[in-house]
């Protein structure tokens, strides 16, 4: 395996052919899927060894979180060492942070050393994010740049998918889901240190007051916070569904099997139609993308919630529903790039990253609250509302065609 990344490497680097090119996004929607992987089997895994050790729900919830709270405290952090050293360190150091703890897990099955664990995993899984999003989507040309986000948003989802089967390994072994996704983690790792290195593009200040540390976020809150209402929302309906759905389903007389069958069919229609809604998106425009699918998505959650009593109508309409906003997180990304200049890209990646984990740490508390409150299908009534939220969001911020060029950035920032 070294010894053909080497030759590829001295092939491809010397002449940055089409080639190199693919073999770069590989490697980079390689990196991103192993990450997914990572994470869904850690979060199968270590939930089924906590509660084997007797642990509350909400202790095992709250030991799920510390992977959350590893990507804030990496969100601050990560954009100037990317300035200063490139992409390939930082999704180096990424893959090292995420490879190095998944072979420590099973050494030691306490409590905080998992936590300690998990939160390291966050810090790395944001890096890792961070670098292969910005490299993807300023190296991607623009008539492709929706196709490619969402061959990473597909890879990542794919990966998800997988690990609870590796976590399924467990009944061989303590140690071998680990080994596994240990291993795996470093089959990217090594030909990943033969890429060449990219930087992305500085900004570069012009007035006294652009200095200022929060310009640029106060810029990127005021033109792109559509974007990141797409990426809160993502975040929340994920979680919500993940956390909140089981207990929801239960509760209107479902049992776990039915569970098990109408979750999957989600993520299968999200899936199917990723790749295919990225590439429309180039076409007709994100925004106007963004508005049809998360209109027609609220109608279908809304009617899972008047039918939730029936396993056939929520596995139909959990299927629709993945078809339409499964990959609102690559719209949410690309969306972000075409409005904003170059230089604000990593950025608006970071804040992104911001939105979507405190949309994932909202979705669930949002979720419990409306099912033990409210009754009937008040918890897909409550996603159904968010999809609402997203198209409001996209109204209000007065976007009435394609704006996917920089002249419009341009022509806001002559008349700041």
């Amino acid at each position: 395996m070294l010894k053909i990344a080497f030759k590829l490497s001295r092939k491809y680097n010397m002449t940055h052919t089409s080639s190199y090119r693919l073999f770069r996004f590989i490697l980079l929607i390689g990196s991103v899927f192993i990450s997914g992987m990572s994470q869904g089997m850690l979060m199968t895994t270590l939930s089924i060894l906590l509660e084997k050790q007797g642990l509350s729900s909400a202790l095992n919830g709250f030991n799920a979180m510390s992977l959350y709270i590893g990507v804030l405290i990496a969100a601050p952090l990560i954009e100037k060492p990317t300035n200063k050293y490139g992409y390939k360190p930082m999704l180096l150091l990424g893959l090292l942070l995420t490879l190095v703890p998944i072979f420590l897990f099973p050494i030691w099955s306490y409590f905080w050393f998992w936590f300690a664990l998990r939160l390291i995993i966050g810090l790395g899984d944001n890096m890792l994010h961070f670098a292969a999003q910005v490299w993807i989507t300023v190296s991607s040309p623009k008539e492709k740049k929706g196709r490619n986000i969402a061959f990473y948003g597909l890879s990542y989802g794919l990966g998800f998918a997988i690990g609870p089967l590796i976590a399924s390994s467990l009944v061989f072994g303590l140690y071998l889901p680990f080994l596994i996704a240990g291993i795996s983690c470093l089959l990217f790792f090594i030909p990943m240190l033969f890429i060449e290195n990219d930087f992305p593009e500085k900004f570069v200040p012009n007035k006294k007051h652009e200095k200022n540390y929060f310009y640029r976020h106060k810029k990127i809150l005021s033109l792109a916070w559509s974007g990141l209402v797409v990426t809160f929302t993502y975040g929340f309906l994920e979680a919500s569904l993940n956390s909140n759905f089981p207990v929801f389903a239960l509760r209107q007389g479902l049992n776990l099997s039915d569970i098990s069958i109408i979750l999957p069919t989600f993520v299968l229609g999200s899936f199917l139609t990723q790749v295919p809604l990225g590439s429309i998106g180039d076409k007709i425009g994100r925004r106007i993308l963004i508005l049809i699918v998360t209109s027609l998505g609220a109608c279908t959650f809304i009617i899972s919630a008047i039918f939730s009593h029936s396993f056939l109508a929520l596995l139909i309409t959990f299927f629709i529903s993945g078809m339409l906003v499964g990959s609102l997180f690559s719209m949410g990304m690309t969306y972000l790039s075409d409005i904003l200049k170059p230089s604000f890209i990593p950025l608006a990646n970071i804040l992104a990253g911001i939105s979507f984990s405190l949309g994932s740490m909202t979705g669930p508390l949002v979720g419990g609250f409306l099912i033990k409150y409210v009754p009937n299908g008040s918890f897909l009534y409550g996603i159904a509302g968010m999809m609402m939220i997203i198209c409001l969001s996209m109204v209000i911020s007065g976007r009435t065609k394609n704006i996917g060029n920089n002249n419009y950035l341009d022509h806001i920032d002559s008349n700041l």
